[in-house]
């Protein structure tokens, strides 16, 4: 649960959230057109798991389509999952990026002000910081 929550904050904060709810209100009225278009899908709840298996590629084969209009309709949209997904992850990795950097300027930060501090460290803090740069080597 707590994965869910900040992939939500980080949704937010990036704004893709827009673009993901946009991307669920698109799948429910293509899961309404192809209600209303095709005759071999009887009930909204069909009709949208035949849009999860459009959007997911799984394609179960257990609803088909036979109209050129749900045809044409899940062209366009596996085609906007695609771009959806790929702007989704590309988020979520720019953002974990971004923190790893971070952490790692905080961290050299750090080492910085205790070299700084050289002449005054004690010979534990001087062992302490040979271990970190044999760390940093590896």
């Amino acid at each position: 649960m707590r994965r869910l929550h900040v992939l939500g904050l980080i949704l937010r904060r990036s704004k893709a959230n827009h673009i993901l709810w946009g991307f669920v209100a698109f799948v429910v009225l293509s899961a309404l057109v192809i209600l209303e278009t095709d005759p071999g899908i009887t009930t909204f709840g069909d009709a949208l798991w035949y849009c999860y298996a459009v959007v997911t590629t799984v394609g179960f084969g257990d609803i088909t389509t036979t109209s050129l209009v749900t045809r044409i309709v899940s062209v366009v949209l596996s085609c906007y999952a695609v771009i959806v997904i790929a702007i989704i992850t590309g988020v979520v990795v720019d953002f974990y990026s971004e923190t790893m950097q971070s952490q790692q300027r905080e961290t050299l930060s750090e080492f910085l002000d205790e070299l700084e501090r050289l002449p005054e460290l004690s010979q534990d803090e001087l062992a302490h910081i040979s271990e970190r740069v044999r760390e940093l080597r590896e």
